[in-house]
């Protein structure tokens, strides 16, 4: 069992939860200061994030589980990309609809849908997707498997 490995569900959903707001984070950094050219590299996210991120436990990792060593790579990272959308879409319309506004809003993006999706964020997601195969296997201990 690997030192990364957390047994219970609840853990890895944390864990999940607690990756997806420090990617969240970079990647808002990253991405304001490319547009804005902002030397302090603000950042933000949503405390709705972390159930949001922790949904890749109990989603992701069957999906994973069905997948591993079944499907090719591009089939993965599609399928990835989609559910991650879907979740989006969803989370965002649930939280919409209870709180009058997501946490995000792509309504200025070319590509959105509803705003709370862009389809050109979908190399993005299949990249997430991939690297969380390799999360996964790291908490639940199958890298050693490798």
């Amino acid at each position: 069992m690997s030192r990364w490995a957390i047994r219970s569900r609840g853990g890895r959903f944390l864990a999940y939860g607690t990756l997806g707001w420090v990617l969240e984070v970079a990647f808002t950094g990253l991405h304001d200061f490319k547009r804005y050219r902002d030397p302090r590299l603000p950042a933000r996210t949503s405390l709705w994030m972390l159930p949001i991120y922790g949904l890749l436990q109990p989603l992701f990792e069957p999906a994973h589980d069905a997948m591993r060593g079944r499907v090719p790579v591009p089939v993965r990272a599609a399928a990835y990309a989609a559910g991650i959308f879907g979740i989006e879409y969803a989370t965002g319309k649930l939280l919409r609809s209870a709180l009058g506004q997501a946490p995000w809003d792509y309504s200025e993006a070319r590509w959105n849908v509803h705003g709370l999706i862009r389809l050109d964020y979908a190399p993005y997601w299949a990249v997430v997707g991939l690297g969380a195969e390799r999360v996964h296997d790291l908490l639940t201990g199958r890298e050693a498997d490798r």
